[in-house]
C-alpha cells in the first residue's frame, strides 16, 4: 500500500510541476496560488483517469478519421474542464490549452521515464526481512 501512495505522490508531484512549468511558459496559463496549482493536478489526473477514457471511447469514429490527431482535442478539453472546476485555475482559450496539453504530456512524460526509468519506485525504502530459526 506505501508503494502505491508514493507512486501516486511523484505522479502528481510529476503533473504539478509539468502545469507550473506550462503557466511560465505559455502566458495564457495562470495559477493564484500554490493550492489551486495542486489541486488542478490532482483533478487533471483524475480527469485523465477517468472522463478521458470515456470521451475517448465515444469519439472513437472522430478519432479514427483524423488518425489519431483528436486525442490532442481531448487532452485540451480536459484541461479546459479542469480549469473551469478550480478556481485560482486559468487558461485563456482552446489553442493555448491544446498547447499546453502537449507541453504537459511530453513533459510528464519524460519526467516520469526519468524518475520510473529502471521499474524500480522514486522512494525505495529499506525492507527488512526475519531470519527463521
Amino acid at each position: 500500500m506505501l508503494h502505491n501512495t508514493m507512486e501516486f505522490m511523484a505522479h502528481w508531484g510529476i503533473t504539478a510541476l509539468s502545469l507550473w512549468l506550462a503557466s511560465i511558459i505559455f502566458h495564457g496559463i495562470s495559477f493564484t496560488s500554490k493550492k489551486s496549482l495542486f489541486v488542478s493536478a490532482l483533478l487533471l489526473g483524475f480527469a485523465n483517469a477517468v472522463i478521458r477514457p470515456i470521451v475517448i471511447i465515444l469519439t472513437i469514429p472522430l478519432t479514427l478519421i483524423t488518425f489519431g490527431f483528436f486525442l490532442l482535442v481531448i487532452n485540451a478539453l480536459m484541461m479546459l474542464l479542469v480549469s473551469t472546476i478550480v478556481p485560482g485555475f486559468r487558461i485563456s482559450g482552446f489553442w493555448t490549452a491544446f498547447f499546453a496539453s502537449i507541453f504537459v504530456t511530453l513533459l510528464s512524460l519524460f519526467v516520469g521515464l526519468f524518475i520510473f526509468q529502471s521499474g524500480e519506485y522514486p522512494i525505495n525504502l529499506p525492507v527488512h526481512q526475519g531470519v527463521m530459526i
